[in-house]
C-alpha cells in the first residue's frame, strides 16, 4: 500500500492502555494530529490493573477527567489489613491522611470512554486491530511505523506506550536492564463475600511461608486474589486444590467462604512480572512511556499511577515544541528532558516497591519473626501500623511534584 504523508506535526502513539489513551486525548484537545495504533480489536484484555493511588487520581483530576472516572465501575478501598496466621497484625483506613482514597476502576470501560472523548476531536485518530511490525528509519531516525496490513505511516515522533513487551522498544533498539528477580503471579477471581461488599479491605494473608492478598475490584460482586509464587513451589500449579489451599491460609470466616464458592473460582491468569528501567527512554523520532520505558511490579499498583504522571510531563514538554516549531532537534530535546524530569521518580518508586517484597519475602522465609510477631501482635500492633503508614507516603502521594502546566 501507498505511504500516508499527514499534515504535519503528526505523533504516532503505539499502545491504548491509560498512557495511550490519556496521551492522546490530551494532545488532540491542544489540535496536535494524533494517530493511535492498537493492535487489539477491543479494551477487553484479560488482565488490566485496576489500583489508581491519590497520585493517579490526582493526575486524571489534572487532565480533566475527574468526571469520565465517575461515570466508569469504580470502587473506593476502606482499609488494609494484614493477617498472619490467622490472626490480625494490624489495619490501616483508607485515606491515611491522603485527599481520597485508593480507587480501583475498570480498565475497559475507562478507555471506551477516553476514546470516545479523543474521538470528539477531528485531529485523533484510532487504528484498532492492527498491529505494529516495525519502525520507518530515515537516516538514523525513525520517521514512523510499518503495521501488520500492509501500511506505511510517518509522523514527527512516535511514541511507545505499548507496555512491558514493547514492541516499539525491541524495535527501537532501547536496552531494558531488568532486575533480577522475576515475579510470577497467579490472578483469579471469584464470587464476594458480603464483607468485602460492605467493606472494601485489600487483606493480605500470610500462614507458615505461604500467602495471598484478596480484595473487591471494581467489577461488581467480584473478589480479586493474587498468588504470588515463590521459587520453591511445585511447577504443576494447574493440579492444585485452590479452594481447599486459600481456605487452609485463611482466617474461619473467610476458609467457609473459599469452600463455600469453590465452583466460582476461574481459572487463574498466569503474570510473569517483568521489572526494570531502560536506562534511555528515546532515540532520534522515539520515545518511551510508562511500562514500556520502566515495567513496574505489581507492590502497591504503581504502573497506571507513574505512567500517568508520565503522560503529564510529556504534554508539558511536547506541546510547546509542538505548537511552535516541529524541528527535529527541539522533538529530541523534549524527549530528553521527559526522560530526565520522570526518571528519578520511578527509581525511588522500584525501590520502595522492592523494599515492600524484601519485607514481604523476610517474613514469609523467617519462621521465627513469624512466632514472635504472632505471639507479642497486641503489642507490637501499633508500631507495626506506624512502620508501614510511614513507607506508603510516597507510593500513595508520588516522590516529585507533576503539575500540567499546559
Amino acid at each position: 500500500m501507498p505511504e500516508i504523508r499527514d499534515v504535519m506535526p503528526h505523533i504516532i502513539i503505539v499502545g491504548s492502555g491509560p498512557t495511550g489513551a490519556a496521551l492522546s486525548l490530551l494532545l488532540a484537545k491542544h489540535r496536535i494530529a494524533v494517530t493511535l495504533v492498537e493492535a487489539a480489536k477491543d479494551f477487553h484484555r484479560v488482565f488490566r490493573g485496576e489500583g489508581l493511588m491519590p497520585s493517579g487520581l490526582d493526575a486524571l483530576a489534572q487532565m480533566g477527567l475527574s468526571e469520565i472516572l465517575d461515570r466508569v465501575p469504580h470502587r473506593p478501598l476502606a482499609a488494609w489489613e494484614f493477617i498472619l496466621d490467622q490472626q490480625q497484625l494490624f489495619r490501616v483506613d483508607e485515606p491515611m491522611g491522603s485527599k481520597q482514597p485508593c480507587t480501583l476502576v475498570s480498565q475497559p470501560p475507562l478507555l471506551e470512554a477516553l476514546m470516545a472523548e479523543a474521538s470528539q476531536y477531528p485531529d485523533f485518530r484510532l487504528m484498532q486491530g492492527i498491529g505494529v511490525k516495525d519502525l520507518v528509519w530515515e537516516n538514523e531516525r525513525v520517521i514512523g511505523v510499518k503495521l501488520s496490513d500492509g501500511q506505511t505511516i510517518t509522523a514527527d515522533l512516535v511514541i511507545g506506550t505499548d507496555g512491558r513487551n514493547s514492541i516499539v522498544r525491541q524495535r527501537a533498539e532501547l536496552q531494558l536492564v531488568k532486575q533480577p528477580n522475576e515475579i510470577e503471579v497467579l490472578w483469579f477471581k471469584l464470587a464476594a463475600h458480603p464483607k468485602f461488599i460492605e467493606e472494601n479491605i485489600f487483606c493480605t494473608i500470610l500462614s507458615g511461608d505461604r500467602g495471598f492478598s484478596v480484595f473487591h475490584g471494581a467489577e461488581a460482586g467480584k473478589l480479586h486474589l493474587a498468588w504470588v509464587r515463590s521459587p520453591d513451589e511445585p511447577a504443576d500449579w494447574q493440579q492444585t486444590n485452590w479452594p481447599e489451599t486459600f481456605a487452609a491460609l485463611s482466617p474461619p470466616w473467610l476458609a467457609q467462604h473459599f469452600r463455600q464458592v469453590a465452583d466460582t473460582i476461574e481459572s487463574p491468569i498466569r503474570l510473569s512480572v517483568v521489572v526494570g528501567r531502560c536506562p534511555q527512554w528515546y532515540r532520534p523520532g522515539v520515545l518511551l512511556l510508562g511500562d514500556a520505558a520502566h515495567p513496574m511490579s505489581p507492590v502497591r499498583a504503581q504502573g497506571i499511577n507513574l505512567a500517568l504522571r508520565d503522560v503529564i510531563v510529556a504534554v508539558n514538554q511536547l506541546i510547546p515544541v509542538l505548537k511552535t516549531s516541529s524541528n527535529e532537534s527541539s522533538l529530541d530535546a523534549a524527549c530528553a528532558q521527559i526522560q530526565a524530569i520522570r526518571e528519578p521518580e520511578i527509581m525511588r518508586a522500584q525501590h520502595l516497591q522492592a523494599k515492600e517484597a524484601q519485607q514481604g519475602e523476610l517474613l514469609r522465609k523467617n519462621a521465627l519473626i513469624r512466632a514472635i510477631l504472632v505471639r507479642l501482635a497486641p503489642m507490637l500492633r501499633g508500631g507495626l501500623r506506624y512502620s508501614w503508614l510511614r513507607r506508603q507516603s510516597e507510593l500513595r502521594e508520588g516522590v516529585t511534584e507533576v503539575k500540567l502546566i499546559v
